[in-house]
């Protein structure tokens, strides 16, 4: 086994440990209302009637649909929590094969993973491994890594594998860590970045009740490292919670954001209602 004097004087090993769960799917559709509008209400029933026997178990099986303010992202975005990616697109092909999806084109899309970053975990192992001259990658090393995300899955198995909130409102954005210029999130001391992460969190628990955030994964899944989805019965919290964060370091120094895409949940019994230019309940 590797072992230096000067073992304590190194950098840390880099790379924080992450656990992953559900795999996620954000569908943002634009809803081709000239089309819609040329069927009879008869036809229009039908073509729900026909698909309704897809999109309920859909719902049941973690899939919310939401109403967007704007047009950024289209008409509705529906949001798809499930176990893999194989998961994903037999939804995919499930909605695919309804009548209506005759009726709508997609806008943007948004692949990534549910995630959860264990940097203070990460920073206390690989001190305690450095310090006993266990390399990083050997042997000895991913078995105890193993052993710390396993302890790690098996408490936070609620937070990886989460229900979408029933809250009324949505908020999405995807989000990157800066890497050029003057400033590079990945140049940091690991240690430094677990400081301002912590920092970072104590924000977010503080609207605990409020607003629920789910942060999902996306490197080398879309454009961006992150999506972050907020969910809450008042739309306001999303203006003040981001707000307060921008003041925050991390977020100040390092945080680059995406377009914010804002929607009212809309129940799958109620999409007749919607379709019909009534605002769901």
């Amino acid at each position: 086994m590797a072992s230096s004097p000067r073992g304590a004087e190194r950098a840390l090993y880099p790379v924080p440990l992450t656990l992953e769960g559900s795999s996620v799917l954000h569908q943002m559709l634009r809803f081709r209302w000239s089309e819609w509008r040329k069927c009879a209400p008869a036809a229009r029933r039908e073509v729900l009637g026909q698909s309704a026997p897809v999109l309920q178990p859909l719902e049941s099986a973690q899939t919310a649909a939401y109403s967007m303010l704007g047009h950024k992202a289209g008409d509705l975005m529906l949001i798809h929590f499930r176990d893999s990616f194989d998961a994903l697109k037999q939804v995919e092909l499930d909605l695919a094969s309804t009548p209506l999806w005759d009726f709508v084109e997609p806008v943007r899309s948004y692949v990534s993973v549910v995630e959860l970053g264990l940097y203070e975990s990460s920073v206390k192992l690989f001190r305690s491994l450095q310090e006993r001259g266990i390399d990083p990658n050997t042997p000895e090393w991913n078995k105890e890594v193993e052993a710390t995300m396993e302890r790690q899955r098996e408490a936070m198995k609620g937070r990886l594998y989460p229900e979408i909130p029933k809250a009324r409102y949505v908020s999405f954005y995807p989000m990157d860590r800066r890497r050029g210029e003057e400033k590079n999130w990945y140049t940091l001391p690991i240690e430094e970045r677990q400081r301002q992460m912590d920092l970072h969190g104590m924000i977010g628990r503080r609207w605990a009740g409020k607003v629920r955030q789910i942060i999902t994964g996306s490197i080398g899944f879309d454009d961006w490292e992150w999506g972050v989805d907020l969910f809450a019965d008042d739309p306001l919290v999303f203006k003040r919670l981001i707000y307060e964060m921008r003041f925050d370091e991390v977020s100040a120094v390092y945080a680059l954001f995406g377009s914010f895409v804002v929607g009212v949940r809309c129940p799958v019994s109620q999409l007749g209602e919607l379709l019909e230019g009534k605002l769901p309940r």
